[in-house]
């Protein structure tokens, strides 16, 4: 009997302490996987909005993926309470621990304060053709830390958001039309007057050029080796890079037909006779 009984406290025992802490367990998991859930859903819905105001999806992801790590922060937090643990003294603790990784990871903060301010500021979007500091690409992400570009040869270049606001930022696709600027250089002994109206001729017949602005061709130097040209047209930016190439082209073939000379560098060296010294006496004659 005494047994039984002992068997019957312990019983009580095991119930009485052991199945509130299966229950806490259990509601900080529900608390926990619902309220991701729920994150998950908020930020899906947060993203549906954006993009029916904001066609860039850089933002998009960026502002989407900076409010799903605060949700699961306050998800963690709240199952955390469920288990019992006093929610000040865990914020304090993480608070510590943030400040402590904080200092450990100043560079990736650098990166994610730049981050916001390339979102504020947006100086580029996805798609864009641009030149961050000497590296040349399309953007195609905007992460929280960095940003990735495609470069002309296909590879995928990574740079630290804090680079890219450091750096000059040229962006070639934001304006709708680009100019595009030759020089071209012939000889002395070629026809100058003959070449210009060449260079005309052959920006009026290019169908990519527009109207306006002008087109225009200046004699700009007199250089060591040949007098130089700028010609200018300005055509619309996607069509930048192949009207340069074939405009290039076309000038070389056509002074090449009409006896126009494109010179090689060079210098031309006068010698002159000077007298020879008469030399000494050898001393053994």
């Amino acid at each position: 009997m005494d047994a039984l009984l002992e068997r019957l406290t312990d019983v009580d025992t095991m119930m009485t302490f052991v199945l509130p802490v299966i229950w806490r367990v259990i509601a900080a998991l529900l608390t926990f996987v619902i309220g991701r859930w729920v994150a998950k859903l908020i930020v899906r819905l947060v993203r549906k909005v954006i993009s029916r105001k904001e066609s860039d999806p850089m933002i998009v992801n960026f502002v989407g993926n900076v409010l799903y790590g605060i949700a699961l922060a306050i998800v963690v937090i709240a199952a955390l309470g469920k288990l019992g643990v006093d929610t000040t003294s865990a914020a304090a603790v993480l608070g510590g621990m943030a400040v402590a990784v904080g200092l450990a990871l100043q560079g990736q903060l650098s990166s994610f304060a730049s981050g916001v301010l390339l979102i504020m500021f947006r100086p580029f979007r996805a798609g864009d053709f641009v030149q961050i500091g000497g590296t040349m690409g399309v953007v195609e992400h905007l992460k929280i830390v960095v940003t990735v570009l495609k470069s002309p040869d296909g590879q995928e270049v990574t740079l630290p958001n804090s680079s890219v606001w450091g750096n000059t930022i040229t962006n070639f696709s934001i304006r709708p039309i680009r100019r595009v600027d030759l020089t071209i250089g012939i000889s002395y002994n070629s026809d100058l007057l003959k070449a210009k109206n060449l260079l005309l001729d052959l920006l009026a017949n290019e169908p990519r050029f527009l109207e306006d602005p002008a087109k225009t061709v200046h004699c700009t130097n007199l250089g060591d080796s040949s007098v130089d040209f700028a010609v200018r047209g300005w055509t619309n930016s996607g069509d930048w890079w192949n009207t340069r190439c074939d405009m290039i082209e076309k000038i070389k073939l056509r002074f090449d037909a009409e006896g126009i000379e494109i010179p090689f560098p060079q210098m031309d060296l006068h010698l002159r006779d000077t007298p020879q010294e008469e030399m000494p006496p050898r001393a053994d004659a």
